[in-house]
């Protein structure tokens, strides 16, 4: 009697497990490409953000591309903000918690990677909330 229930025990566990493919051979399954989020820097001194998509000189996104901001914001300029950034795989980034008013009334975003540069402009007070590309290009040597 106790050969016939490891038998029937053993039919059982091996049905289940051609069944359900518990031993079964897998294949391999083809990697996912999620989507990087976007990196964001939070300046914490206002309500606007500038979201920057950095393309290089042949238009396609520039990966782990720094840039760079330096903000004067409130009364007479007197304080001082300084943010940087690297962009993901597909060339973007965020700045957030930017002030509405600033000193100049228009604040410069600067792209780099390697030897290409690039910039954008973006006034807060008229568009709080903007998105902008920047074209990164070789610098242009000064005429002597």
């Amino acid at each position: 009697m106790n050969s016939l229930r490891q038998t029937l025990l053993c039919m059982v566990l091996g049905s289940g497990m051609l069944i359900g493919g518990g031993w079964a051979q897998s294949t391999p399954s083809a990697p996912t490409s999620a989507a990087q989020p976007v990196p964001i820097i939070d300046g914490a001194v206002g309500p606007c953000s500038l979201e920057l998509a950095i393309k290089d000189s042949e238009g396609k996104p520039a990966a782990a591309a720094t840039v760079k901001v330096h903000i004067a914001y409130g009364f007479g300029g007197f304080h001082k903000l300084d943010l940087e950034a690297g962009t993901n795989t597909e060339g973007k980034v965020k700045f957030t918690g930017l002030p509405s008013r600033v000193r100049r009334s228009v604040l410069e975003f600067r792209g780099k990677k390697g030897q290409l540069e690039g910039s954008a402009t973006y006034d807060p007070a008229t568009e709080c909330h903007a998105q902008r590309e920047i074209k990164l290009a070789e610098p242009t040597k000064p005429a002597m």
